[in-house]
């Protein structure tokens, strides 16, 4: 009797049409295919729709070319919700859910509970398999990271499954289900609560993981890592791969916001400096050798773990993390960010043609997507004469509209306790001591800042939850990002192009995370195992990517999938 795997197996061109809600077409006749022996996911960090297409004509025929002529390409896909962060994002491809489900709001957020700010998967009950290895908040440049206290990592704080989860479970556990990324987040997300991950250390240079995942490292890692494959960049350049005229923006390699990253700086060539010197390995990430290395440890784990090697079919997550650093630095219209570009493209290629060797294209079915977008940066936008300016949130308590608000509430000290992205949140003490009305606060919070420049929306987390709220694109936007205990007070959208970020030691060029359509616009391809070479203008989202991986393999879906 034939499984109920391989009666969902002739299906793989058909579930790959459903996305969205198109009608199936006929069962081939004759023999069902073989399962695919993989699902190969691949997440460009920070890759918005039209930057593969806007350098194709300097593109080679292995990597995005190949994706994009032989597979399902999917040219409006637009994610639905509003903080279009990495984590959120990340899981959003990986469960088909909504951040209101997941629980997965923002990189961090504050604990009103334990009155300590949380990162999204922070794990206090395990820790690193290598010591020492955590994040090194002298040289990181993601404010969130730093605020990571507990080291260690698990998917934990996800609430919902996500494919993998689901993958193990219908195959008894004996999917192999992996996770590669330089972040954390990138990894962790994708493998799941029943898959295995691996991340950079910034610290080390090394792969790593945590005591969540493995009791020690398996013998092909330790080796990987004993190797030290991040040293063989040491004293090199990041260099032009062309010559600069090709460039579009080749007249544009020192522009005064672009971030001035010490060691780095703003100019070609980029010096990787020496290993062990303060910012070596900060370094690699922020260029296309932090890719590169990511490549270089997943065809290992490939190798090592026989990954597609049986006739269960594999999981394997690759997050490429460079194009997302790049652009935070460079911002997306930079010669920087063309370069990675260029690179990454290599990087794809080599990736396919491993896979192609080691399992076969043809029993590998192909998904890469991106788990946001990217904004230009401001001073970019104001040169082409647009308004954009940059906004620190850090200072809308001490702003005239709020102190007037405090005499108003007869609030003496702070009213805005913090600010961490998107969400504002309150002085819940003093809102309680002085028995206001939290909604009534935070909806005058939110008018007051409606009138700032550069704030688009604010709404009131109180209003959300218990109704009253415009029924509004914009506003829907936003509900699908609440949920009640990780949500803060008051959320803020900024106006198109603005930067909404608080000024950092190390000021970034850009930085996404809004709800408008550059920051959710990303691609979706299909490719491999049977899919049809097509373009499919119709609009779908990144949800629709987990729900139709589980109708390929007859697999259900995720606990929490809306896609």
């Amino acid at each position: 009797m034939k499984s109920k795997l391989s009666k969902y197996l002739g299906l793989t061109v058909a579930a790959l049409m459903v996305l969205p809600l198109t009608p199936a077409p006929p069962p081939c006749s004759g023999a069902e295919p073989p399962p695919p022996k993989l699902i190969l996911q691949i997440t460009v960090d920070g890759l918005r729709g039209d930057m593969p297409g806007r350098y194709l004509d300097r593109l080679g025929r292995g990597g995005f070319r190949r994706l994009t002529e032989n597979g399902t390409v999917y040219g409006n896909a637009h994610y639905r919700h509003s903080n279009t962060e990495t984590i959120v994002g990340h899981t959003i491809l990986a469960t088909g859910d909504k951040p209101a489900a997941s629980g997965m709001v923002a990189n961090v957020w504050f604990d009103r509970e334990t009155g300590a700010l949380t990162y999204n998967i922070e794990d206090g009950s395990c820790e690193l398999l290598t010591a020492g290895a955590g994040v090194n908040r002298e040289t990181e440049i993601d404010p969130t990271q730093k605020v990571a206290k507990v080291t260690g990592r698990s998917a934990a704080n996800i609430l919902t499954t996500t494919f993998g989860d689901e993958l193990a479970v219908h195959t008894a556990g004996r999917a192999k289900v992996f996770g590669v990324s330089v972040k954390d987040r990138g990894a962790v997300s994708m493998a799941g609560h029943a898959g295995k991950a691996f991340w950079f250390s910034k610290k080390t240079g090394d792969f790593i993981t945590t005591t969540c995942y493995y009791d020690e490292y398996p013998p092909w890692v330790a080796e990987w890592n004993n190797l030290h494959p991040a040293d063989r960049y040491q004293g090199m350049f990041w260099e032009l791969m062309r010559e600069q005229s090709t460039y579009l923006h080749g007249d544009g390699d020192d522009r005064s916001y672009e971030t001035d990253f010490p060691g780095f700086g703003r100019v070609f060539p980029h010096p990787y400096s020496e290993s062990g010197e303060k910012y070596y390995y900060t370094l690699l990430t922020l260029s296309p050798a932090g890719d590169e290395l990511t490549l270089d440890f997943a065809k290992k784990l490939i190798e090592k773990e026989q990954i597609g090697q049986d006739e269960v079919t594999d999981y394997l997550s690759i997050s490429f993390s460079s194009t997302d650093y790049v652009g935070h630095l460079f911002g997306p219209s930079s010669l920087e960010s063309e370069d990675n570009i260029l690179r990454l493209d290599r990087t794809l290629a080599d990736l396919l043609r491993f896979v192609d060797e080691k399992v076969g294209l043809d029993r590998t079915l192909i998904v890469l997507s991106a788990d946001h977008g990217a904004p230009e940066a401001p001073e970019y936008m104001a040169s082409l004469g647009f308004g954009a300016k940059r906004l620190n949130p850090k200072e809308m308590d001490t702003a005239p509209a709020i102190e007037a608000l405090k005499k108003r509430f007869g609030v003496a000290g702070e009213l805005v306790e913090t600010y961490y992205h998107p969400y504002l949140y309150l002085n819940r003490e003093v809102i309680a001591e002085k028995g206001l009305d939290r909604r009534e606060v935070e909806e005058a919070v939110a008018a007051e800042l409606m009138k700032f420049d550069g704030v688009a929306l604010a709404l009131s987390s109180t209003a959300l939850r218990e109704g009253g709220v415009p029924n509004a694109p914009l506003v829907e936007q936003v509900r699908r990002n609440f949920h009640p205990k990780r949500s803060g007070d008051v959320y803020v959208v900024q106006e198109p192009y603005w930067f909404l970020y608080e000024a950092e030691t190390i000021p970034l060029c850009a930085m996404h995370g809004s709800p408008w359509r550059y920051d959710t616009f990303v691609p979706v391809i299909f490719a491999g195992a049977g899919v049809r070479a097509q373009k499919v203008a119709r609009p779908v989202q990144p949800a629709d990517i987990a729900p139709t991986l589980s109708a390929v393999l007859g697999v259900k879906p995720p606990s929490g999938a809306v896609g």
